[in-house]
Protein backbone atom coordinates (compact mmCIF):
# COMPACT_ATOMS: atom_id res chain seq x y z
CA UNK A 1 0.00 0.00 0.00
CA UNK A 2 1.46 3.35 -1.06
CA UNK A 3 2.17 5.83 1.73
CA UNK A 4 0.99 9.38 1.10
CA UNK A 5 3.76 11.95 0.91
CA UNK A 6 3.97 14.77 3.43
CA UNK A 7 6.41 17.36 4.73
CA UNK A 8 7.37 18.30 8.27
CA UNK A 9 8.15 21.89 9.24
CA UNK A 10 10.18 22.58 12.39
CA UNK A 11 10.50 26.21 13.50
CA UNK A 12 11.59 26.16 17.12
CA UNK A 13 14.38 24.83 19.28
CA UNK A 14 13.27 22.23 21.78
CA UNK A 15 13.15 23.21 25.46
CA UNK A 16 14.97 21.33 28.22
CA UNK A 17 13.32 18.05 29.25
CA UNK A 18 13.52 15.17 31.71
CA UNK A 19 11.67 12.19 30.25
CA UNK A 20 11.36 8.40 30.09
CA UNK A 21 10.49 6.99 26.67
CA UNK A 22 10.06 3.76 24.73
CA UNK A 23 11.18 3.82 21.10
CA UNK A 24 10.10 1.61 18.20
CA UNK A 25 11.12 -2.05 18.11
CA UNK A 26 14.25 -3.20 16.35
CA UNK A 27 13.88 -3.44 12.58
CA UNK A 28 16.78 -5.84 11.97
CA UNK A 29 15.51 -8.38 14.49
CA UNK A 30 11.86 -8.02 13.37
CA UNK A 31 12.59 -8.74 9.71
CA UNK A 32 14.86 -11.68 10.54
CA UNK A 33 12.28 -13.15 12.94
CA UNK A 34 9.57 -13.25 10.27
CA UNK A 35 11.93 -14.70 7.66
CA UNK A 36 13.41 -17.41 9.88
CA UNK A 37 9.97 -18.23 11.29
CA UNK A 38 8.71 -18.75 7.75
CA UNK A 39 11.23 -21.55 7.07
CA UNK A 40 11.01 -23.20 10.51
CA UNK A 41 8.84 -26.17 11.41
CA UNK A 42 5.66 -25.17 13.21
CA UNK A 43 4.30 -21.93 14.64
CA UNK A 44 6.66 -19.17 15.70
CA UNK A 45 5.32 -16.31 17.82
CA UNK A 46 6.71 -12.81 17.44
CA UNK A 47 5.84 -10.29 20.16
CA UNK A 48 6.32 -6.53 19.74
CA UNK A 49 7.70 -6.60 16.19
CA UNK A 50 8.36 -3.25 14.56
CA UNK A 51 5.15 -2.19 12.80
CA UNK A 52 6.83 -0.22 10.03
CA UNK A 53 6.67 -0.11 6.24
CA UNK A 54 9.89 -2.14 5.83
CA UNK A 55 8.54 -4.95 8.01
CA UNK A 56 5.14 -4.91 6.30
CA UNK A 57 6.89 -5.19 2.92
CA UNK A 58 8.65 -8.33 4.14
CA UNK A 59 5.40 -9.81 5.52
CA UNK A 60 3.54 -9.11 2.27
CA UNK A 61 6.26 -10.83 0.24
CA UNK A 62 6.21 -13.87 2.53
CA UNK A 63 2.46 -14.18 2.06
CA UNK A 64 2.97 -14.12 -1.70
CA UNK A 65 5.37 -17.04 -1.19
CA UNK A 66 2.57 -19.11 0.40
CA UNK A 67 3.55 -18.44 4.02
CA UNK A 68 0.69 -18.05 6.48
CA UNK A 69 1.15 -15.12 8.88
CA UNK A 70 -1.60 -14.09 11.31
CA UNK A 71 -1.85 -10.93 13.39
CA UNK A 72 -3.16 -12.19 16.74
CA UNK A 73 -3.24 -8.77 18.41
CA UNK A 74 -1.65 -5.35 18.02
CA UNK A 75 1.68 -6.66 19.33
CA UNK A 76 1.61 -10.37 18.47
CA UNK A 77 2.05 -12.24 15.18
CA UNK A 78 2.08 -15.96 14.44
CA UNK A 79 4.16 -17.33 11.59
CA UNK A 80 3.13 -20.80 10.37
CA UNK A 81 6.40 -22.21 9.06
CA UNK A 82 6.40 -25.20 6.74
CA UNK A 83 10.13 -25.83 6.85
CA UNK A 84 13.08 -25.28 4.55
CA UNK A 85 12.29 -25.16 0.84
CA UNK A 86 8.58 -24.58 1.49
CA UNK A 87 8.10 -21.34 -0.44
CA UNK A 88 5.82 -21.54 -3.45
CA UNK A 89 4.70 -18.94 -5.97
CA UNK A 90 3.47 -18.75 -9.53
CA UNK A 91 6.13 -18.00 -12.11
CA UNK A 92 7.04 -14.29 -12.29
CA UNK A 93 5.30 -13.39 -9.04
CA UNK A 94 6.24 -9.80 -8.22
CA UNK A 95 7.86 -9.24 -4.82
CA UNK A 96 8.08 -5.56 -3.86
CA UNK A 97 10.40 -4.96 -0.89
CA UNK A 98 9.71 -1.23 -0.77
CA UNK A 99 12.61 0.56 0.90
CA UNK A 100 14.00 -2.49 2.69
CA UNK A 101 17.51 -3.50 1.68
CA UNK A 102 17.52 -5.99 4.56
CA UNK A 103 14.29 -7.62 3.42
CA UNK A 104 15.49 -7.79 -0.19
CA UNK A 105 18.87 -9.35 0.51
CA UNK A 106 17.62 -11.89 3.03
CA UNK A 107 14.46 -13.07 1.29
CA UNK A 108 16.23 -13.39 -2.07
CA UNK A 109 18.88 -15.61 -0.47
CA UNK A 110 16.21 -17.95 0.92
CA UNK A 111 14.47 -18.00 -2.48
CA UNK A 112 17.76 -18.72 -4.27
CA UNK A 113 18.05 -22.14 -2.59
CA UNK A 114 14.34 -23.01 -2.75
CA UNK A 115 13.89 -25.14 -5.91
CA UNK A 116 11.45 -24.28 -8.70
CA UNK A 117 10.95 -20.61 -7.96
CA UNK A 118 11.11 -17.75 -10.44
CA UNK A 119 10.18 -14.33 -9.09
CA UNK A 120 10.55 -10.69 -10.02
CA UNK A 121 12.16 -8.46 -7.40
CA UNK A 122 11.55 -4.73 -7.13
CA UNK A 123 11.43 -1.90 -4.59
CA UNK A 124 10.88 1.82 -4.24
CA UNK A 125 12.89 4.48 -6.09
CA UNK A 126 15.60 4.45 -3.41
CA UNK A 127 16.07 0.67 -3.38
CA UNK A 128 16.16 0.61 -7.19
CA UNK A 129 19.23 2.85 -7.14
CA UNK A 130 21.27 0.61 -4.84
CA UNK A 131 24.06 -1.53 -6.26
CA UNK A 132 23.19 -5.21 -5.87
CA UNK A 133 26.32 -6.65 -7.53
CA UNK A 134 27.61 -8.28 -4.32
CA UNK A 135 24.21 -9.87 -3.65
CA UNK A 136 23.97 -11.13 -7.22
CA UNK A 137 27.42 -12.69 -6.91
CA UNK A 138 26.42 -14.45 -3.68
CA UNK A 139 23.16 -15.82 -5.09
CA UNK A 140 25.05 -17.10 -8.13
CA UNK A 141 27.37 -19.08 -5.86
CA UNK A 142 24.35 -21.06 -4.66
CA UNK A 143 23.48 -21.80 -8.30
CA UNK A 144 20.68 -19.25 -8.72
CA UNK A 145 20.35 -17.15 -11.88
CA UNK A 146 19.61 -13.43 -12.07
CA UNK A 147 18.28 -11.63 -15.14
CA UNK A 148 18.97 -9.47 -17.07
CA UNK A 149 22.61 -10.49 -17.06
CA UNK A 150 25.09 -7.75 -16.13
CA UNK A 151 22.36 -5.61 -14.55
CA UNK A 152 23.09 -4.58 -10.95
CA UNK A 153 19.95 -2.66 -9.98
CA UNK A 154 16.33 -3.57 -9.38
CA UNK A 155 14.04 -4.65 -10.92
CA UNK A 156 15.56 -8.10 -11.40
CA UNK A 157 14.32 -11.62 -12.11
CA UNK A 158 15.56 -14.35 -9.76
CA UNK A 159 15.47 -18.00 -10.79
CA UNK A 160 16.31 -20.33 -7.91
CA UNK A 161 18.74 -23.23 -7.98
CA UNK A 162 17.20 -26.68 -8.28
CA UNK A 163 20.32 -28.20 -6.73
CA UNK A 164 21.74 -25.59 -4.33
CA UNK A 165 25.27 -26.40 -3.23
CA UNK A 166 27.23 -25.45 -0.13
CA UNK A 167 29.53 -22.45 -0.42
CA UNK A 168 32.58 -20.92 1.23
CA UNK A 169 31.83 -17.26 1.77
CA UNK A 170 34.24 -14.58 2.93
CA UNK A 171 32.18 -11.87 4.63
CA UNK A 172 32.96 -8.17 4.37
CA UNK A 173 31.49 -5.39 6.45
CA UNK A 174 27.87 -6.04 5.44
CA UNK A 175 25.88 -7.94 8.06
CA UNK A 176 23.04 -8.23 5.53
CA UNK A 177 25.18 -10.14 3.06
CA UNK A 178 26.60 -12.34 5.81
CA UNK A 179 23.03 -13.13 6.90
CA UNK A 180 22.07 -13.80 3.29
CA UNK A 181 24.89 -16.34 3.02
CA UNK A 182 23.74 -18.07 6.22
CA UNK A 183 20.06 -18.20 5.25
CA UNK A 184 20.78 -19.44 1.74
CA UNK A 185 23.08 -22.13 3.12
CA UNK A 186 20.35 -23.56 5.36
CA UNK A 187 18.67 -25.28 2.38
CA UNK A 188 21.82 -26.16 0.44
CA UNK A 189 23.43 -29.59 0.19
CA UNK A 190 26.53 -29.97 2.34
CA UNK A 191 28.23 -27.74 4.88
CA UNK A 192 28.77 -24.08 4.07
CA UNK A 193 31.24 -21.84 5.86
CA UNK A 194 31.19 -18.09 6.43
CA UNK A 195 34.56 -16.56 7.30
CA UNK A 196 34.54 -13.21 9.09
CA UNK A 197 37.74 -11.18 9.16
CA UNK A 198 35.89 -8.83 11.53
CA UNK A 199 32.65 -9.30 13.42
CA UNK A 200 29.46 -7.61 12.19
CA UNK A 201 25.99 -7.55 13.77
CA UNK A 202 24.87 -11.07 14.60
CA UNK A 203 21.07 -11.06 15.00
CA UNK A 204 20.68 -13.87 12.45
CA UNK A 205 23.13 -16.09 14.32
CA UNK A 206 21.43 -15.30 17.64
CA UNK A 207 18.02 -16.33 16.28
CA UNK A 208 19.48 -19.59 14.99
CA UNK A 209 21.56 -20.48 18.07
CA UNK A 210 18.86 -22.81 19.45
CA UNK A 211 19.17 -24.85 16.25
CA UNK A 212 22.61 -26.27 17.02
CA UNK A 213 22.33 -28.90 14.26
CA UNK A 214 22.16 -26.13 11.69
CA UNK A 215 24.78 -23.62 12.81
CA UNK A 216 27.97 -23.72 14.85
CA UNK A 217 30.82 -21.34 15.56
CA UNK A 218 34.58 -21.34 15.85
CA UNK A 219 35.06 -17.97 17.49
CA UNK A 220 38.84 -17.95 17.49
CA UNK A 221 38.91 -18.35 13.73
CA UNK A 222 35.74 -16.32 13.15
CA UNK A 223 34.19 -19.18 11.19
CA UNK A 224 30.46 -19.93 11.04
CA UNK A 225 29.48 -23.43 9.87
CA UNK A 226 26.03 -24.04 8.41
CA UNK A 227 24.85 -27.62 7.89
CA UNK A 228 22.30 -27.64 5.09
CA UNK A 229 19.00 -29.52 4.96
CA UNK A 230 18.59 -29.73 8.76
CA UNK A 231 15.07 -28.74 9.92
CA UNK A 232 14.68 -25.57 11.98
CA UNK A 233 12.73 -25.46 15.23
CA UNK A 234 10.03 -22.81 15.68
CA UNK A 235 10.56 -20.16 18.34
CA UNK A 236 8.98 -17.36 20.37
CA UNK A 237 10.64 -13.94 20.52
CA UNK A 238 9.91 -10.56 22.08
CA UNK A 239 11.59 -7.87 19.99
CA UNK A 240 13.45 -5.16 21.96
CA UNK A 241 13.65 -1.47 21.04
CA UNK A 242 15.93 -0.37 18.21
CA UNK A 243 19.24 1.24 19.31
CA UNK A 244 19.54 3.01 15.94
CA UNK A 245 16.16 4.71 16.35
CA UNK A 246 17.04 5.49 19.98
CA UNK A 247 20.27 7.22 18.85
CA UNK A 248 18.36 10.20 17.45
CA UNK A 249 16.65 10.89 20.77
CA UNK A 250 19.91 10.36 22.63
CA UNK A 251 21.47 12.95 20.33
CA UNK A 252 18.84 15.61 20.97
CA UNK A 253 19.30 15.12 24.73
CA UNK A 254 23.08 15.40 24.52
CA UNK A 255 22.85 18.55 22.37
CA UNK A 256 20.15 20.20 24.47
CA UNK A 257 20.58 22.18 27.70
CA UNK A 258 19.85 20.71 31.14
CA UNK A 259 18.09 17.62 29.78
CA UNK A 260 17.86 14.02 30.93
CA UNK A 261 16.48 11.01 29.09
CA UNK A 262 15.87 7.34 29.86
CA UNK A 263 15.18 5.03 26.92
CA UNK A 264 13.73 1.72 28.08
CA UNK A 265 14.27 -1.89 26.91
CA UNK A 266 16.76 -1.15 24.13
CA UNK A 267 18.72 -3.85 22.31
CA UNK A 268 22.28 -3.40 23.62
CA UNK A 269 23.90 -6.06 21.46
CA UNK A 270 27.60 -5.06 21.55
CA UNK A 271 27.67 -4.93 17.75
CA UNK A 272 24.96 -2.24 17.78
CA UNK A 273 26.45 0.11 20.36
CA UNK A 274 29.06 1.89 18.24
CA UNK A 275 27.21 5.22 18.33
CA UNK A 276 26.98 5.22 22.13
CA UNK A 277 30.58 4.08 22.62
CA UNK A 278 31.90 6.73 20.22
CA UNK A 279 30.00 9.50 21.96
CA UNK A 280 31.02 8.34 25.45
CA UNK A 281 34.65 8.42 24.31
CA UNK A 282 34.14 12.05 23.26
CA UNK A 283 32.50 13.26 26.45
CA UNK A 284 28.84 12.17 26.33
CA UNK A 285 27.14 11.25 29.60
CA UNK A 286 25.65 7.87 28.73
CA UNK A 287 25.01 4.93 31.04
CA UNK A 288 23.33 1.55 30.54
CA UNK A 289 21.39 -0.03 33.41
CA UNK A 290 19.05 -3.02 33.99
CA UNK A 291 20.99 -5.31 31.64
CA UNK A 292 19.42 -8.68 30.85
CA UNK A 293 19.62 -11.44 28.25
CA UNK A 294 16.42 -12.35 26.42
CA UNK A 295 16.38 -14.63 23.35
CA UNK A 296 20.18 -14.42 23.06
CA UNK A 297 20.04 -10.60 22.83
CA UNK A 298 21.18 -8.20 25.54
CA UNK A 299 18.62 -5.58 26.56
CA UNK A 300 18.87 -2.60 28.90
CA UNK A 301 17.80 0.96 29.67
CA UNK A 302 19.98 3.77 28.33
CA UNK A 303 20.40 6.91 30.45
CA UNK A 304 21.53 10.12 28.70
CA UNK A 305 22.32 13.60 30.02
CA UNK A 306 23.14 16.89 28.31
CA UNK A 307 26.87 16.86 27.60
CA UNK A 308 29.72 19.03 26.39
CA UNK A 309 31.51 17.04 23.69
CA UNK A 310 34.90 17.27 22.09
CA UNK A 311 35.17 16.91 18.29
CA UNK A 312 34.54 13.38 17.02
CA UNK A 313 37.14 11.09 15.44
CA UNK A 314 36.19 7.72 13.95
CA UNK A 315 37.85 5.15 11.69
CA UNK A 316 36.84 2.11 9.65
CA UNK A 317 36.58 -0.14 12.73
CA UNK A 318 33.78 2.05 14.11
CA UNK A 319 31.66 1.67 10.97
CA UNK A 320 30.74 -1.94 11.72
CA UNK A 321 28.93 -1.08 14.96
CA UNK A 322 27.55 2.36 14.01
CA UNK A 323 26.46 1.77 10.41
CA UNK A 324 23.08 3.50 10.64
CA UNK A 325 24.03 6.37 12.94
CA UNK A 326 26.44 8.39 10.79
CA UNK A 327 23.86 10.98 9.63
CA UNK A 328 23.06 11.90 13.25
CA UNK A 329 26.76 11.80 14.18
CA UNK A 330 27.39 14.31 11.37
CA UNK A 331 24.77 16.58 12.97
CA UNK A 332 26.41 16.21 16.39
CA UNK A 333 29.81 17.01 14.85
CA UNK A 334 28.38 20.11 13.16
CA UNK A 335 27.16 21.45 16.52
CA UNK A 336 30.35 20.54 18.41
CA UNK A 337 33.24 22.99 18.46
CA UNK A 338 36.34 21.79 16.59
CA UNK A 339 37.20 19.61 13.61
CA UNK A 340 35.56 16.17 13.47
CA UNK A 341 36.91 13.53 11.10
CA UNK A 342 35.06 10.38 10.00
CA UNK A 343 37.05 7.89 7.92
CA UNK A 344 36.43 4.40 6.57
CA UNK A 345 32.83 5.24 5.58
CA UNK A 346 32.75 4.43 1.86
CA UNK A 347 29.80 2.05 2.33
CA UNK A 348 27.59 5.06 3.21
CA UNK A 349 27.41 5.74 -0.52
CA UNK A 350 25.28 2.61 -1.01
CA UNK A 351 22.73 3.10 1.74
CA UNK A 352 19.21 4.45 1.07
CA UNK A 353 21.05 7.47 -0.35
CA UNK A 354 24.68 8.54 -0.56
CA UNK A 355 24.70 9.70 3.03
CA UNK A 356 28.07 11.44 2.78
CA UNK A 357 26.99 13.67 -0.10
CA UNK A 358 23.45 14.32 1.15
CA UNK A 359 24.47 15.29 4.69
CA UNK A 360 27.33 17.44 3.39
CA UNK A 361 24.89 19.42 1.23
CA UNK A 362 22.58 20.01 4.18
CA UNK A 363 25.29 21.08 6.61
CA UNK A 364 26.86 23.48 4.11
CA UNK A 365 23.45 25.11 3.59
CA UNK A 366 23.18 25.99 7.29
CA UNK A 367 26.72 27.40 7.38
CA UNK A 368 28.90 24.46 8.42
CA UNK A 369 32.09 23.90 6.43
CA UNK A 370 32.61 20.29 5.31
CA UNK A 371 35.07 18.38 3.17
CA UNK A 372 34.49 14.87 1.90
CA UNK A 373 35.93 12.08 -0.18
CA UNK A 374 34.39 8.75 -1.14
CA UNK A 375 35.67 7.34 2.16
CA UNK A 376 35.67 10.23 4.63
CA UNK A 377 33.95 13.34 5.95
CA UNK A 378 35.57 16.25 7.76
CA UNK A 379 33.24 18.67 9.57
CA UNK A 380 34.39 22.01 10.98
CA UNK A 381 31.83 22.32 13.74
CA UNK A 382 30.55 24.98 16.09
CA UNK A 383 27.15 26.55 16.74
CA UNK A 384 28.55 30.04 16.02
CA UNK A 385 28.85 29.07 12.34
CA UNK A 386 25.11 28.48 12.00
CA UNK A 387 23.56 31.16 9.81
CA UNK A 388 21.14 33.29 11.81
CA UNK A 389 17.51 33.44 10.67
CA UNK A 390 18.29 30.61 8.28
CA UNK A 391 15.52 28.90 6.35
CA UNK A 392 16.24 25.52 4.86
CA UNK A 393 14.20 23.28 2.59
CA UNK A 394 15.53 19.73 2.23
CA UNK A 395 14.43 16.51 0.57
CA UNK A 396 14.54 13.22 2.42
CA UNK A 397 15.66 11.49 -0.83
CA UNK A 398 13.70 8.45 0.47
CA UNK A 399 16.23 8.06 3.28
CA UNK A 400 14.69 7.80 6.74
CA UNK A 401 17.98 8.54 8.52
CA UNK A 402 18.49 11.76 6.53
CA UNK A 403 14.97 12.94 7.42
CA UNK A 404 15.40 12.10 11.11
CA UNK A 405 18.82 13.75 11.28
CA UNK A 406 17.38 16.96 9.77
CA UNK A 407 14.61 16.99 12.36
CA UNK A 408 17.15 16.74 15.19
CA UNK A 409 19.25 19.47 13.54
CA UNK A 410 16.26 21.83 13.49
CA UNK A 411 15.19 21.05 17.05
CA UNK A 412 18.75 21.50 18.35
CA UNK A 413 19.38 24.87 16.66
CA UNK A 414 16.04 26.57 16.10
CA UNK A 415 16.83 26.87 12.39
CA UNK A 416 13.59 26.57 10.40
CA UNK A 417 13.76 23.43 8.28
CA UNK A 418 11.12 22.02 5.95
CA UNK A 419 11.72 18.32 5.35
CA UNK A 420 9.95 17.06 2.24
CA UNK A 421 9.15 13.36 1.91
CA UNK A 422 9.11 12.79 5.67
CA UNK A 423 6.86 9.74 5.23
CA UNK A 424 10.03 7.71 4.62
CA UNK A 425 10.62 7.72 8.40
CA UNK A 426 7.74 5.22 8.68
CA UNK A 427 10.04 2.56 7.17
CA UNK A 428 11.93 2.33 10.46
CA UNK A 429 10.50 4.61 13.17
CA UNK A 430 6.76 5.23 12.80
CA UNK A 431 6.56 6.69 16.32
CA UNK A 432 9.32 9.26 15.70
CA UNK A 433 7.14 12.37 15.65
CA UNK A 434 5.01 11.22 18.59
CA UNK A 435 8.15 10.83 20.69
CA UNK A 436 9.44 14.25 19.58
CA UNK A 437 6.13 15.70 20.77
CA UNK A 438 6.43 13.85 24.09
CA UNK A 439 9.86 15.43 24.59
CA UNK A 440 8.35 18.88 24.05
CA UNK A 441 9.33 19.43 20.44
CA UNK A 442 6.91 21.20 18.10
CA UNK A 443 6.38 20.68 14.39
CA UNK A 444 3.83 21.16 11.64
CA UNK A 445 2.77 18.53 9.11
CA UNK A 446 2.00 19.68 5.58
CA UNK A 447 0.31 17.22 3.21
Amino acid sequence: MAVKSYSVVINNKISEFNKVINVDSDKSISIRAFLIGSISQGVSKIFDPLLSEDVFSTINCLRKLNCKIIKKSKNEYEVFGKGLGSYYAKKNTLLNLGNSGTGLRLISSIISTTPDLEVNLTGDSSLKKRNMSKLISLLSEFGAEIFPKNKINLPLKLRSSNFPVAIKYVAGNSAQLKSAAILGALNSYGTSTVHESFKTRDHTENLLTKNSKNISFKDKKNVIKICGKQPLNSFNIKVPSDPSSAAFFAAICILNNKSNLRIKNVCINPKRLGFYNILKKHGAKIKIIKRKNINNEYIGDILIKSSKLISLKTNASHYLTATDEYPIMFVIAALTKGTSKFSGISELANKESNRIIEMKKILIKIGIKCKSSNNSMTIYGGRNFIKKNNFLKVKSVNDHRIAMACAILALSTGVKIIINGFETVKTSSPSFLKIIKRLGGTYEIKK
